[in-house]
């Protein structure tokens, strides 16, 4: 199964090619650097696609995971994506040249669901130049939970546009997180050269093989391991 597309309809994944589609997840601004590590460790077990932290963690879990096959994976402008689009870059690039190989960055939602594309595409834009000098991916979270469906494709058209390697559904710290439904019109939107990311409340094997088939190529989850349970 190719990185970026989605889980075919007849395809019961294994553990290991799930595992491997996860990004393994730790976003609490009370997390610990005990949790963290422990969080690497896990994902150097199971074979996870990444750690998922925010900024303050990236050195260590780049660290951690150093000579292995786990991506670090670092947060910008999270969980309101309502910082400048300069502020997000720094956050980027700093992430970049302390280790992150894939960056998640929050939009401006409220561009979004103002209809404002080209205030969109600028700064995913300024963002995925810095991500992408680093030689890192970049993906793109639009906080489908707050948007329409209209306001949804903007999104991800302005994504696109601008030259992300995915979209993701939510943060998971909005008022909801991913359905297959948003994921399904994601897909639809961006196509199959573009990732599209799955996260928000997914917390069982059954929900995120659902979201495999519904067109996700990454799921979110900070209960990473119980997604691998039958």
């Amino acid at each position: 199964m190719s990185e970026r597309h989605s889980l075919p309809a007849d395809v019961d994944p294994s553990a290991a090619e799930l595992a491997s589609r996860v990004d393994h997840t730790l976003l609490k601004p009370e997390a610990s650097q005990e949790q963290v590590e422990t969080l690497c460790q896990e994902a150097l077990e199971l074979g996870f696609a990444s750690v998922c932290v925010n900024g303050l963690w990236t050195s260590l879990v780049a660290e951690k995971l150093n000579g292995s096959q786990v991506l670090t994976c670092t947060v910008v402008g999270f969980p309101l994506g309502a910082s400048t689009s300069e502020t997000k870059a720094f956050e980027a690039q700093e992430a970049v040249a302390n280790g992150a190989q894939e960056i998640d960055m929050v939009i401006d939602v409220a561009a979004a669901r103002a209809g404002d594309q080209a205030a969109l595409e600028a700064e995913i834009r300024a963002v995925a130049q810095v991500v992408h000098a680093g030689g890192a991916e970049l993906k793109v979270i639009i906080e489908a939970c707050l948007l329409t469906d209209d306001q949804k494709v903007l999104a991800c058209q302005a994504a696109v546009a601008a030259g992300a390697d995915y979209v993701k559904t939510s943060t998971g710290f909005s008022t909801s997180g991913a359905t297959a439904q948003d994921v399904a019109l994601m897909r639809k939107t961006v196509g199959e050269e573009i990732g599209v990311k799955a996260s928000g409340g997914v917390r069982t094997r059954d929900a995120a093989v659902e979201m495999l088939r519904a067109g996700a190529s990454r799921i979110g989850a900070s209960a990473g391991a119980g997604l691998l349970e039958a």
